[in-house]
């Protein structure tokens, strides 16, 4: 497949996988890794029916490589001269847009930490599968930092202001068991069935009717910002296209002949 250095993608039938693979610095974001992430879930939109985002080794992510040999904002001595800033607008930002707009859904399946921009992308999936071993952690207050990658629009519409609050005020790490309470992360497994799990739920989606889990995923993404009025027209015109499709022929055929429907992604 594709040749990368600081990522793994790996196609099984109608699943692709993609994995942050820099293990040794827990899959910590550097500007090569960043660069081929965006690549890789082009790819992988284009040519699969569902993605998992997951990281080699103990950690999914740790965040923004702070590493001076590669770090992935350059901090320059003199801090008038910096603009943190600048790496989100050209490079994470255009990630979570990407993510947000997809056509097909996806999973992150997330073991060890998940931390800073990490988190972020860990949480935005469409559904988050992760070990008991997981654990999520907003630390930018620890390095007079704030919170990125949309994770305060992410969490205070997911969680709730004063539960955002806590997590981002004092950075403390939340739980795999607290996060499932919470209704962050959809399942949590035991470490060793980590993958498993996730490819047959990945597995499932893929064998979906595509095409209306790709406009369903979109438009829970818009619900979170847009008026009923707006979500109601959205869905009429989302339902003149699903009408439309050949997996809609085949799931009405199926209900009428009670057999479960074969949807071919169409």
């Amino acid at each position: 497949l594709m040749d990368f250095q600081q990522i793994q993608v790996e196609i099984r039938g109608a699943v692709g996988i993609l994995s942050l693979n820099a293990p040794d610095k827990l899959n910590a974001l550097t500007p090569l890794m960043v660069s081929e992430i965006s690549t890789a879930i082009d790819h992988i939109a284009q040519q699969c029916r569902v993605m998992i985002i997951t990281g080699a080794g103990r950690a999914f992510c740790s965040g923004a490589s702070l590493d001076p040999k590669n770090p992935l904002s350059p901090v320059d001595q003199n801090p008038s001269a910096r603009d943190l800033g600048l790496v989100l607008e050209q490079q994470l930002n255009p990630i979570m847009l990407k993510l947000k707009n997809l056509d097909i859904p996806w999973i992150s399946v997330v073991r060890g930490a998940a931390a800073g921009f990490g988190a972020s992308l860990a949480l935005a999936a469409d559904m988050v599968v992760a070990s008991e071993t997981a654990y999520f952690a907003q630390i930018f207050s620890k390095i007079g930092l704030v919170p990125d990658g949309g994770a305060t629009h992410l969490l205070s519409r997911t969680i709730g202001r004063v539960r955002t609050m806590e997590l981002m005020l004092l950075g403390n790490r939340l739980s795999a068991e607290n996060a499932l309470t919470w209704g962050l992360v959809n399942r949590v497994v035991e470490d060793q069935q980590l993958e498993e799990q996730a490819f047959a739920l990945a597995t499932t989606l893929a064998n979906g009717p595509s095409q209306a889990l790709g406009m369903t995923r979109k438009a829970i993404w818009a619900a979170t910002d847009e008026s009923w009025e707006l979500t109601l027209e959205s869905e009429r015109e989302q339902q003149k296209i699903a009408g439309r499709s050949k997996d809609f022929d085949e799931g009405l055929a199926a209900f009428t002949e009670k057999r479960p429907a074969a949807f071919s992604g169409q």
